[in-house]
């Protein structure tokens, strides 16, 4: 898998683009731990496993998982983004009349100031806004299905039976011979240190807010330590306390019969030295790191308001009208703003307040 690129959007978390499967040269890459929520939630993860005993242990995803479409995506694609099926079907089912109602109800939304216009600091608080919603509905969701006896409280036997389908318990110091068994045990072990990690109280099991920070370590300022650790215990292979370029890019190697590194190495080069390492040593510090493994989301939100004003701004004000937004509504939808017109389904977003 390829390091990740610092766009993860809320859309990017449902859909990570190109698989292994369209992209064989994706097999080579490393597997950032920043990947976040569609990895460590299940959506992404391993899929079945030989559990204790030799039977398959199967690793559930989070509830909805997304149906494959074209390149391993998710269902039907509107615009630049898979929209999972049962979306999709029930944005078809609006009329034009209530996508418009529901569309006008969040543009005033996010015009904070309510001056009619939308400024590029308006959306991009908006955008970051959404993608704090969704993160942390998503996870709720998850919690409530794990917390089987509903005492608000998820322990880790219930997230292992709702994740596994059974309770299980691995040596810490026991290496397995079968090397898929191996992997899931060290990722399971990963998953416990992050659970234990995750728990600020004396209570051994998490709440709601503890939960959030299990499943989206990287969203959570207590956490960081910890998302720092788990990023170099995965890639510094030399335990000097950085990661260096080759490091960076993992086991791959260079085709001897190649008179120069394919393209995505090139880019990959390019990001680590401009984008990350900040004070050009050649290597990433644990702060370098996080550039790397976390989501830039004030920066995405950023681009992304700038982009729909240079696409939509019809007078050169450098803000949008509710006019300027329905000539081109197609585009607005399909963008981070409406989280790609997911929000016309959230009453939260489209609802018209009193």
């Amino acid at each position: 898998h390829a390091p990740a690129p610092k766009i993860a959007t809320a859309a990017r978390r449902r859909h990570r683009g190109p698989t292994a499967a369209a992209d064989p040269t994706l097999r080579r890459r490393p597997d950032p731990p920043a990947a976040g929520a569609a990895r460590r939630a299940g959506g992404t993860g391993p899929g079945r496993w030989t559990g204790p005993g030799g039977g398959p242990l199967l690793r559930r995803g989070p509830a909805g998982a997304l149906p494959a479409g074209p390149a391993g995506g998710a269902g039907p694609l509107t615009g630049r983004v898979a929209v999972p099926q049962e979306e999709a079907e029930e944005y078809a089912r609006l009329s034009p009349e209530e996508q418009q109602r529901r569309l006008k109800n969040i543009v005033k939304k996010i015009d904070a100031d309510a001056d009619g216009l939308l400024s590029e600091d308006e959306l991009s608080s908006w955008i970051q806004q959404s993608f704090k919603h969704y993160v942390t509905q998503e996870a709720k969701q998850h919690f409530s299905d794990y917390d089987k006896d509903g005492d608000g409280l998820v322990s880790w036997k219930e997230y292992n039976l709702q994740m596994y389908d059974r309770v299980i318990d691995f040596d810490e110091n026991t290496v397995l011979e079968d090397q898929e068994e191996e992997s899931f045990r060290q990722l399971h072990l990963k998953e416990k240190k992050r659970f234990e990690k995750a728990n600020r109280d004396d209570v051994p099991a998490l709440n709601v807010d503890e939960y959030i920070a299990f499943e989206h370590p990287e969203e959570v300022e207590y956490m960081t330590d910890f998302v720092i650790q788990e990023a170099l215990e995965e890639h510094d292979k030399d335990g000097d306390g950085f990661v260096s370029l080759e490091e960076f890019l993992g086991d791959y190697r260079r085709d001897p019969t190649a008179r120069e590194d394919p393209e995505w190495i090139l880019v990959e080069k390019d990001r680590f030295v401009n984008d990350y390492d900040k004070d050009h040593d050649g290597k990433l510090n644990p702060q370098e790191l996080l550039s790397w493994i976390v989501p830039n989301n004030q920066g995405i939100a950023q681009e992304e308001a700038v982009h729909l004003i240079e696409e939509m701004d019809l007078n050169d004000d450098k803000k949008l009208s509710e006019a300027e937004i329905l000539k081109n509504q197609d585009l607005f939808l399909n963008s981070e703003a409406t989280d790609y017109g997911r929000q016309l389904h959230d009453e939260r977003f489209y609802h018209e307040e009193l």
